[in-house]
């Protein structure tokens, strides 16, 4: 029995979409299966003619126009127009590294740096996302968590970790008490490195990544949690410094410096990777409850 092809193109357009293919190469779709035209056939090659060639005139070259004179400044060169992006940005990526960092310096508030994130022009992957996920929960809280980029969900919704490692990453914080929605100790503040989706749900590069740094660095210092949770290898690498793997270094204490003070900071297994392998989620709930104790032991009001 053959399969309905009308029910196949659902099922492969389904399959791509869930894989973060969401946009057309081409600008009109292309029939691929429309057999091709046939060649012409070659046309007959005209009858050499016997009559003598008559040698066209020779023409003398006309002389070329030479260019008007520029006045060249003092000094002998002249001034070179600073190179932009594609996008308007920096060009040159040591250049946008530092614009990032100036840019980051600026903000006092955390409302002030997400409109500066608005307006930077320096990662080409604002050009391809949709929304920026600056973050989501309430500032000031105990626990700020960090995770490396959004995806497609995230993406339409403009928050951070809204699909479906965001929902098991919501479970796994009401099972220690924590909510995004809260304030205070018993809410959670989330966020990512990158704040704009990389094309096709792709790991950012290490240029993008860098870029967007100092503006997660600033997001930290403004926020001020007392523990910060990097979900995931490239979190903890970037803001911790790991050079081993998630697995040797999670459920491990380490110490985030922001230039004002100390936090504590613990590397975990991001919760997408516990969607591919669930067996990982008692890993990643030992890490959890060691959150749970730093707030309790943290806490004075705290019965523990």
């Amino acid at each position: 029995m053959h399969a309905d092809p009308a029910d196949a193109a659902r099922a492969l357009l389904a399959f791509w979409l869930e894989a973060g293919v969401d946009a057309l190469v081409d600008e009109a779709p292309v029939d691929r299966l429309r057999p091709e035209p046939l060649p012409e056939p070659p046309r007959e090659a005209p009858a050499p003619s016997h009559e003598t060639p008559v040698a066209a005139p020779r023409r003398e070259p006309e002389p070329r126009a030479r260019p008007p004179l520029t006045k060249t400044p003092p000094g002998g060169t002249r001034p070179a127009a600073p190179a932009l992006g594609g996008n308007g940005g920096p060009a040159d990526p040591d250049e946008a590294v530092m614009a990032a960092r100036t840019a980051a310096r600026e903000a006092e508030s955390l409302e002030a740096l997400a409109a500066i994130l608005a307006k930077f022009e320096g990662c080409a992957l604002k050009a391809t996302a949709s929304r920026l996920c600056f973050a989501d929960g309430k500032p000031g809280t105990a626990v700020m968590l960090v995770g490396e980029a959004p995806g497609r969900d995230e993406d339409i919704e403009g928050l951070p970790f809204v699909g479906r490692s965001g929902k098991l990453l919501d479970r796994m914080l009401a099972a220690i008490g924590l909510d995004r929605k809260n304030e205070g100790r018993t809410g959670a503040y989330i966020a990512n490195i990158v704040p704009w989706r990389p094309p096709g749900n792709r790991t950012p590069t290490p240029l993008e990544s860098q870029i967007c740094l100092p503006f997660i660095h600033r997001q930290i210092e403004l926020a001020n949690p007392e523990i910060l949770v990097c979900l995931g290898a490239p979190a903890a690498q970037a803001l911790i410094g790991i050079k081993e793997g998630i697995m040797k270094t999670r459920g491990r204490w380490f110490t985030y410096r922001t230039g004002r003070r100390e936090i504590r900071a613990i590397a975990t297994l991001h919760p997408a990777y516990l969607l591919r392998q669930p067996l990982a989620k008692r890993l990643a709930w030992r890490d959890f409850l060691s959150v749970q104790a730093a707030l309790a032991e943290a806490d004075p009001n705290s019965e523990a």
